[in-house]
């Protein structure tokens, strides 16, 4: 059975999901960037034990995916980068499975969030993602 990539229901669903994980990935980020050790420690404990550079760098991944996955489609310029960042997003969440695993944690959010970035990918793969579009 095949699926139809073009519907209208497709299309909203997708843009639900990519408003869902940027909305996500921009609240990771802000907390990552802008929040104090302690208070990160507080929440994600292996934010206070790892080096500040690694949450840094993280949270400036977080920002680049939760912004890709939406500023592109609706500004209408380089909707493709939608694509790229969802296989980005899908990479740092195989990243933080294995980072997680190694530490004894669970992987199941980052898991979920690999799956949902696998479904935006697929979903906008060789397509405009115009919020817009015209079917």
């Amino acid at each position: 059975m095949a699926i139809d990539k073009t519907s209208k229901t497709m299309h909203s669903t997708l843009w639900v999901v990519q408003a869902l994980l940027s909305v996500t990935l921009v609240w990771a980020a802000y907390m990552k960037l802008f929040q104090s050790p302690q208070a990160l420690a507080a929440m994600w404990p292996w934010a206070g034990q790892v080096p500040p550079v690694l949450v840094k760098l993280t949270g400036t991944l977080d920002l680049l995916a939760g912004i890709g996955l939406v500023l592109p489609a609706l500004l209408r310029v380089g909707p493709a980068l939608t694509f790229a960042a969802a296989v980005g997003l899908v990479l740092l969440m195989v990243c933080a499975m294995f980072f997680h695993l190694s530490r004894g944690e669970s992987p199941v959010f980052n898991a979920a969030f690999g799956l949902l970035a696998a479904f935006v990918a697929w979903g906008r793969r060789g397509q405009s993602a115009s919020p817009c579009r015209a079917s």
